[in-house]
């Protein structure tokens, strides 16, 4: 099977989109695609064997049913720019090919994340991790704001005076705080990011690196939009719910009305396959 070129993530190729203040992220390249994934599955050779929708069912069992590694024939490689803290966090995702630069070898670039008013907030009284959902007033937010940007900026001067003093870069880059942007080439397949994109777009992940990851989930729709459509419905905008609380909602629909049942299922977005398999599973939780 020849290269696919896929029209929409053409488009995208090499086109920079900004990220908070300083940031970006663009895709470099990408290897494969839906047609990809679904070859990958059926092992054989050559586009168009099967009709798109016989396509899309295959990709949204392989999702549903857990069978990953034909997703990880598809690769993207995207160039972005964030934050060290940022950064810290992404690098977390260990399956992943990346070249981050170096403070060693480069002066870093003099810019720091500063975040808006609106995303300068107290720590969240039931989130040890993360802030809380109100802001602080506005004039609070400047006050903290400016105190954040002049921490920086003087920061940014003892870095660069170090530098002048003929310091190695080595040394002089150890007093920089982690709101310094640094850059990556992050290679990566589709299976792989797909769990990134599943914990990053999460409501819970910080705000900053869920930007990035908005981004990130975007341009893997221009490559693969079918699979990305099956990882919104089985994944992204699905819910883990336990044995007891399927229990729960079995003797709920066992209680209901068999025909409002029936009309519920009539009007979801459910293959026939895909509804067989929910009333299956509640039968099986009776």
């Amino acid at each position: 099977m020849a290269h696919e070129r896929v029209p929409e993530a053409e488009a995208q190729l090499d086109t920079v989109i900004p990220v908070l203040d300083h940031g970006f992220v663009r895709l470099v390249d990408y290897l494969g695609s839906d047609a990809r994934v679904v070859q990958a599955a059926r092992v054989s050779y050559g586009a168009g064997t099967k009709t798109y929708r016989e396509d899309r069912g295959l990709i949204r069992y392989l999702l549903r049913n857990d069978h990953t590694s034909p997703f990880e024939q598809v690769v993207l490689t995207f160039h972005a720019k964030m934050p060290i803290f940022v950064a810290r966090q992404w690098v977390r995702h260990r399956t992943a090919r990346l070249n981050e630069i170096s403070g060693r070898y480069s002066v870093l670039q003099s810019e720091f994340y500063l975040p808006g008013a609106d995303a300068i907030a107290p720590q969240s009284d039931d989130n040890k991790q993360g802030r809380a959902a109100t802001a602080f007033a506005p004039a609070e937010a400047q006050r903290i704001a400016e105190r954040l940007a002049n921490t920086q900026t003087e920061l940014r001067e003892h870095y660069h005076a170090l530098l002048d003093q003929g310091v190695a870069r080595e040394l002089a880059r150890i007093n920089l705080p982690l709101s310094t942007y640094t850059e990556w080439y992050w290679q990566i397949d589709l299976h792989n990011l797909m769990q990134f994109l599943r914990l990053r777009l999460d409501r819970h992940a910080q705000f900053e690196i869920r930007e990035y990851a908005k981004v990130l989930c975007r341009l893997a729709r221009a490559v693969a939009p079918t699979c990305m459509e099956a990882f919104d419905d089985f994944v992204l905008e699905a819910v883990r719910i336990s044995g007891a609380e399927l229990r729960v909602l079995a003797d709920l629909v066992e209680r209901t009305d068999p025909e409002l049942w029936s009309r519920l299922l009539d009007g979801a977005d459910l293959s026939a396959r895909e509804r067989e398999l929910l009333t299956t599973k509640l039968t099986a939780a009776r």
